[in-house]
């Protein structure tokens, strides 16, 4: 099993009716900016393991590094039971904790996937609190038109309710030795030792054995709201910090939408983006954090410290 390099310490913040679960990794910061890294969509913030195991003795000295359970994900579960989620609250609990952990410093934000959409918004929506951010694979959504709203609606209205009835659930698995292998069956470049060591904090066994996976299964219940391309180009062109945009070599784009949403479209979108530079990294896929951590560990240092990339 994978050995932790510099294990995190944990916190419990009450951020907005729900304990925030964070992992802290670090000191308190004297002159260097905190670094708030983002998981995705289904993730946890353990997630972020391999890449503290990765970074620099130099770059760790003296920095605060922080990875939140989003609400809905690891240990940040609401108290009372809900039928879906917000986008825009992921924003406002992020503005929170770096107001905790920051107070008025500006920090560094890395985000991957849904983690990299909600810190390219929040960096649009709250410019001056964000210093530098590193986006992996946050490309945002297909365009939607203004259409698509009533179906939509109707959608997550029948949505909702099949959540009540059971009929919107997570799998469950009889090992912990099963989630590993379920990690692997979604990446099979994901190495053995680091499925198990993810296993036990991807999911968390009941009292009747079983393993279920970290995550509300409310988060499948599709948005009521439509993706406005529109507002999330007036958001990026709001962005003042330099922007680090790495993608994999594997086209998770064309994977997920085929046409509806290319990599040129989100090109086009991301040069909106004043300050912003992209990279790939070979021989990974969507979760290159966890397929090539020594490499984006040494792309976020270079970024984050202004060297070459």
């Amino acid at each position: 099993m994978h050995q932790e390099r510099l294990p995190a310490r944990h916190e419990s913040v009450p951020i907005r009716g729900i304990a925030y679960h964070v992992r802290l990794w670090g000191a308190a910061p004297t002159r260097l900016p905190p670094l708030v890294l983002l998981h995705g969509w289904m993730d946890v913030g353990a997630s972020w393991q391999f890449i503290i195991d990765a970074l620099g003795k130099p770059f760790m000295q003296g920095r605060l590094v922080i990875a939140p359970d989003w609400r809905g994900f690891g240990l940040s579960m609401p108290e009372a039971p809900t039928d879906c989620y917000h986008f825009p609250d992921y924003l406002a609990d992020l503005d929170q904790l770096i107001e905790h952990y920051a107070d008025a410093q500006p920090v560094d934000l890395v985000g991957h996937s849904m983690g990299g959409n909600v810190a390219m918004m929040y960096a649009g929506a709250r410019a001056a609190r964000v210093r530098r951010l590193v986006n992996l694979e946050g490309f945002g959504l297909p365009a939607t038109r203004p259409a698509q709203a009533p179906n939509r609606y109707a959608q997550w209205m029948d949505e909702v309710r099949q959540l009540r009835r059971g009929e919107i659930a997570l799998k469950d698995y009889d090992s912990v030795e099963g989630v590993a292998q379920r990690l692997v069956k979604t990446n099979p470049r994901l190495a053995p030792d680091k499925a198990a060591w993810l296993a036990r904090h991807w999911a968390r066994q009941g009292s009747d054995g079983r393993w279920r996976i970290l995550g509300d299964a409310a988060h499948k219940v599709t948005s009521a709201q439509l993706f406005r391309a529109d507002e999330a180009i007036a958001l990026y062109a709001s962005i003042t910090a330099p922007v680090l945009n790495v993608e994999a070599e594997g086209d998770s784009l064309g994977q997920w939408w085929g046409e509806r949403f290319t990599r040129e479209e989100y090109h086009q979108r991301l040069s909106h983006v004043r300050d912003v530079r992209s990279t790939t990294v070979a021989d990974c896929g969507h979760m290159l954090h966890h397929d090539q951590p020594e490499r984006v560990a040494r792309l976020i240092e270079n970024f984050l410290n202004k060297k070459t990339l």
